[in-house]
């Protein structure tokens, strides 16, 4: 997977990547509020999950410590992240302003 994620992260189209696991509890809350995200921006992000168990060298290339982790990315750069659950609206905001500043 680490190539093809690569490929994903570094296109001109935002990606908000949820770093994951199974067992994690606050990660089953950010479903919906990932979902809530998506709506808003339609075909304008793109979201993917990552299972940090599945999929250790991409979380460790990352320095993911905890879950959820989100990392937003335009053209392959990290442009935000932060850990543990987030809000919407906060979620929200990160994404519009990058979509502003055509990062």
């Amino acid at each position: 997977m680490q190539g093809r994620f690569e490929n994903i992260i570094s296109t001109e189209k935002p990606v908000l990547v949820d770093f994951y696991a199974e067992w994690c509890g606050p990660c089953k809350a950010m479903a919906p509020v990932l979902k809530q995200v998506k709506e808003s921006f339609s075909d304008q992000i793109r979201i993917i999950k990552v299972d940090v168990d599945q999929n250790p060298s991409i979380a460790g290339r990352y320095n993911i410590r905890s879950v959820p982790t989100l990392l937003l990315f335009r053209k392959g750069r990290k442009v935000w992240s932060a850990s543990g659950f987030r809000p919407a609206e906060e979620i929200k905001r990160v994404v519009e302003q990058t979509l502003k500043q055509g990062v």
